[in-house]
């Protein structure tokens, strides 16, 4: 059996990889020829403001009294420059949107799992391609791009990563930092020679990342008065920068000016997701080379937004984030026509490269080109557009031009995702291989399907296992030659031995046929039926949590349809109730959108009424309740009451934009890092150890919640309870358990499980219920696989300064724990239907349920480990150790 686990582990490991080389390989390519456009470029110096976090209705839109947030670029909109919207792409996350604006590509999505911080690919830059660069503003944003340029002319001013602090009294201090550096830069510029004559120079950039938006984003929303009064802060700052400019370059005439952000922000302060609210971002330029307003009597767009805020006559230009914006341009059309004909060969030149790449790697009978952009056809193109500029037809140049663009783009795409349907479907080969396995593993160890099937032992065959090994040295022959990544053999040949495990077990399969032909067809259909409904369930759960009510809602009628309700009519109107008090999360906002610190503050005050009677209720067992275990549930109802005092003093304490108090953070640590431990002092009994684990989780959920969400490990816990009461009454019902009470049932309790009973289908409906449950800890209070349904304020009780993993880490735990609590109950199914009374055949009752457990995923081993830590290991405080009465 543990063979068996750790073959399950090093699949699903594997397995698992395989993702970063499916869709998380980098779509950069290098050794492309430079190309340059021919003519003279319209300015020596770009500004480029950008303020992080900034929505386009926010900057564009009047406030109640129709005046414009930021006057500076709303008059620069009517009088001086372009204006529009641009469009960015998910995930709308700083690094990636910088990478778009400055870099001109979609960020490698394999940077995700260096936290957008570190360049896993380096990769050019403007940047990099300027004779200098000044850059001020966060430490997060400006290394990256200084790192992988080429020599010492990218220069990077930070402040410290300490003043990005969500709690701090003022965040436009941020943008004030950047602002006064740029000045002290310019006045220290006069009387520094050498620096004065790199300012001076041609194809040099000035880049000023402001912070304080997005910083008060996420700390008050942007509906707050803080966001909106940072916009003008903003605007006033670079109302100043852009007079200076002008001032110190003479008005030359040689500055081009450009304010727009990496992403925008939901009304709940988050971002990452694809909400229009975070994907549309203003952009706005002005000076060199830009054309000046265009004054229209009507605009034809799929929003209303122009008259929204009243720029219906101004024309709106709206562009996507890394594509050159032609329209905005102020210039000849033969600079256009040129300008586009050179990105056009710079990203065929990508294609080109991306292409050689793989068919180098690749068989020539086995290589399928791209066929909508052949050689012939790229000739064609380029001879075309070329003709075209020759003769000054500019507009069919730029058409053709942008189609060329369109092609390359797909073929590189092509390539890039080349090997991905076979990856996919030997991955796919191998987890069906696997299932299979461990599918006929249980059947044939504790399973009655085939009892009674003759089972002749025959001579094994050297023909399967032949036939393997040459399967294997041709595949790994095959690759060779292909010169793929060591990787690739990994996925290739490991499904080999999976599948020769399967076909080992011919007889078994067999026998199992034989069985299911056995069963009347319409119980066989009737069984099948259920399987997908309820598989299907669970799938669309991870799209519509709705349909986790209904799920829900249909286990609350489960008791009725059974002779459970004739049985046990208060467990099961408590299963009833529970469960449809559950089935109310999945309709409720996401978690973070209407936060509510009197809903958290009430879920406290109920953890402490129920703490009061269960505590008053074990202190009437003077048998066996100890003094010692007492002071531990008192230690504990202590700490809720801490972390309710410090949730409160909390919001109290930043609404005042007095920063996190350092009591409250100490105190917030202490609890989580206690969490895990206070449990354990605990005694070992059943209720008394889930009521334990539930208190402990409990203050640590408090801490980190905002909302109704506090609520959830409460409600779910009690079904927990509720679904161990009843699950012994349907063994009870089925006669394979006797009832014991649950106050006699201990987690440490020991007995010899080497003998199994054989699995029957109410087991399926326990590891059906078990995946329910886990996915209804998931996504109850909200969709986690959307970046943007995390809430930074959930983490304000630990810290407030900008800390990605740090938070990142703490959101994750406070979703595992309802997982937590849920892996607890199945564990204790675990231990309280061991016995060890009865026929061989009742010994081991769980086994079953922890069998199908252990084959599900890596996840639920490691949480499965951590269950059964929080519920059979005992502490002790001091003192000897004393036995229960049973």
């Amino acid at each position: 059996m543990l063979l068996f686990f750790a073959l399950g582990l090093l699949v699903h490991f594997v397995f698992f990889a395989s993702i970063f080389d499916i869709y998380f390989t980098s779509p950069l390519v290098h050794g492309m020829t430079p190309q340059f456009t021919p003519l003279p470029p319209p300015a020596r110096r770009l500004v480029l403001f950008v303020a992080d976090g900034l929505r386009a209705d926010a900057l564009y839109e009047l406030d109640e009294n129709g005046n414009s947030r930021a006057p500076f670029i709303r008059n620069i909109i009517m009088h001086e420059g372009s204006w529009g919207i641009s469009h960015t792409r998910v995930p709308t996350e700083s690094r990636p949107g910088h990478v778009a604006l400055i870099a001109g590509f979609y960020e490698d999505v394999s940077a995700v799992a260096k936290g957008w911080k570190e360049n896993p690919v380096e990769f050019d830059s403007l940047f990099n391609e300027s004779k200098y660069t000044w850059s001020w503003g966060s430490p997060d944003i400006l290394p990256m791009f200084a790192k992988g340029a080429s020599g010492d002319h990218v220069y990077t001013y930070s402040y410290d990563s300490k003043r990005q602090d969500f709690g701090a009294q003022d965040a436009t201090k941020l943008d004030t930092w950047v602002f006064d550096n740029v000045k002290d830069f310019f006045h220290h510029a006069r009387n520094n020679q050498s620096l004065l004559s790199k300012i001076n120079e041609e194809k040099i950039v000035f880049f000023l990342h402001l912070l304080g938006i997005d910083t008060n984003g996420h700390a008050h929303r942007p509906s707050s008065r803080d966001y909106k009064d940072n916009i003008k802060k903003v605007d006033d700052g670079v109302k100043e920068i852009v007079s200076m400019f002008n001032h110190f370059y003479g008005n030359d005439g040689k500055t081009t000016f450009v304010f727009t952000s990496d992403h925008g922000m939901t009304d709940w302060g988050s971002h990452g997701a694809g909400h229009p609210s975070e994907t549309l971002t203003p952009l706005v330029t002005w000076g060199a080379g830009i054309k000046y307003p265009q004054r229209l009597s009507a605009q034809q767009f799929d929003d209303v937004f122009l008259k929204e805020w009243r720029l219906e006559n101004w024309k709106r230009l709206d562009v996507s984030q890394g594509i050159l914006p032609v329209d905005y341009l102020n210039n000849t059309d033969l600079f256009k026509a040129e300008s586009m004909f050179t990105n056009a060969v710079q990203i065929l030149e990508q294609f080109k490269v991306k292409m050689t790449q793989k068919k180098e790697a690749t068989l020539p009978f086995l290589f399928a080109p791209f066929k909508s952009l052949s050689d012939s056809k790229q000739i064609d193109i380029l001879r075309k557009a070329r003709s075209y500029i020759k003769h000054k037809k500019f507009d069919e140049a730029v058409s053709l031009c942008k189609e060329l663009i369109h092609l390359a783009l797909k073929g590189l795409s092509y390539y890039h995702t080349y090997d991905r349907f076979f990856l996919g479907i030997i991955i796919a080969i191998g987890f069906v291989g696997w299932i299979s396995y461990a599918s006929l593993l249980i059947i044939k160890s504790h399973s009655n399907l085939i009892r009674g099937v003759s089972k002749e032992v025959k001579k094994p065959s050297h023909l399967l296992p032949c036939s393997f090994v040459a399967i294997g040295i041709l595949v790994a022959f095959f690759l060779l030659i292909q010169a793929c990544p060591w990787t690739y053999y990994v996925y290739c040949l490991l499904p080999l031995p999976i599948w020769y495990a399967v076909l080992r077990e011919f007889q078994v399969i067999q026998d199992l046929v034989a069985s299911l032909l056995t069963y009347p067809l319409n119980h066989f259909v009737g069984y099948l039926l259920v399987f997908t409904l309820g598989t299907e369930v669970l799938v669309l759960s991870f799209f519509y949590r709705y349909m986790l009510t209904i799920g829900l809602t249909a286990f609350a009628a489960w008791p009725f349809l059974t002779q459970l309700w004739t049985r046990a009519k208060v467990t099961s109107l408590s299963w009833t109730f529970f469960s449809l008090l559950l089935a109310v999360f999945p309709l409720m906002p996401v978690v973070g959108r209407k936060p509510d610190i009197s809903l958290v503050m009430g879920a406290g005050l109920l953890v402490l009424l129920l703490s009061l009677y269960v505590v008053t209720s074990l202190t009437k067992r003077k048998d066996s309740f100890l003094k010692e275990e007492l002071l531990v549930h008192l230690l504990q109802v202590l700490n809720t009451v801490l972390s309710m005092y410090v949730v409160y003093s909390t919001q109290s304490s930043l609404l005042r934009k007095q920063g996190l108090p350092l009591t409250n953070q100490i105190i917030s640590w202490a609890t989580l890092a206690s969490s895990l431990i206070v449990p354990l002092l605990s005694s070992p009994a059943l209720f008394q150890r889930l009521f334990s684990i539930l208190l402990s989780l409990m203050s640590t959920y408090l801490l980190l919640s905002t909302g109704y969400e506090a609520l959830f490990p409460l409600v779910l816990s009690c079904l927990m309870f509720v679904w161990i009461n009843i699950e012994q009454e349907t063994l009870q019902q089925s006669g394979v358990s006797c009832k014991q009470k649950l106050t006699s049932i201990q987690f440490s309790y020991n007995t010899d499980i080497t003998q199994f009973r054989q699995l029957c289908l109410d087991d399926i409906r326990r590891a059906f219920f078990l995946v329910f449950f886990l996915v209804t800890a998931f996504f109850g209070t909200g969709n986690i696989a959307s970046i943007n349904s995390f809430d930074l304020a959930s983490v304000y009780c630990f810290l407030t300064v900008f800390s990605p993993f740090m938070m990142g880490s703490l959101m994750m735990w406070k979703i595992l724990i309802p997982f937590v609590l849920v892996m607890c109950a199945f564990e204790a199914h675990f231990f309280f239907l061991v016995k060890d009374y009865g026929s061989w055949l009742d010994i081991g009752t769980s086994i079953s349920h922890y069998v199908i457990v252990m084959s599900m995923t890596i996840f639920l081993v490691f949480l499965n480990g951590l269950a059964h830590l929080l519920t059979t290991k005992k502490l002790r405080l001091c003192g000897k150790p004393k036995s229960h009465l049973m």
